[in-house]
């Protein structure tokens, strides 16, 4: 698993106390944690050109620079854009898990 800054963003705004600490806990899993810079801001700005929306082109970006093998995500928006994005494999966690067990 990978950190961002984009993470410790997002999460920075949760109102949800509860949750913000939850997902904070994560972070101790993480084997990288990504910092912005002109890579990562470079990728995000193809990605938001195919329409991938700022923030959720920031976090794929981020996987790329990590060079991730995958983006897992249940957003819609980005599962249907997964064709046009080369960069890195985009999945579901239920498409994910059949296929790495497949």
């Amino acid at each position: 698993m990978i950190w961002s800054y984009v993470l410790d963003y997002e999460n920075n705004r949760n109102p949800y106390i509860e949750r913000k600490v939850r997902i904070n806990g994560w972070k101790k899993y993480a084997i990288q944690d990504i910092e912005e810079n002109p890579e990562v801001l470079k990728t995000a700005n193809l990605l938001n050109q195919i329409g991938i929306q700022k923030i959720d082109s920031l976090h794929i970006a981020c996987a790329v620079f990590s060079k991730c093998d995958y983006f897992l995500t249940t957003d819609d928006e980005i599962l249907q854009r997964e064709e046009q994005i080369d960069y890195i494999k985009i999945n579901d966690p239920i498409g994910f898990i059949k296929e790495v067990l497949s």
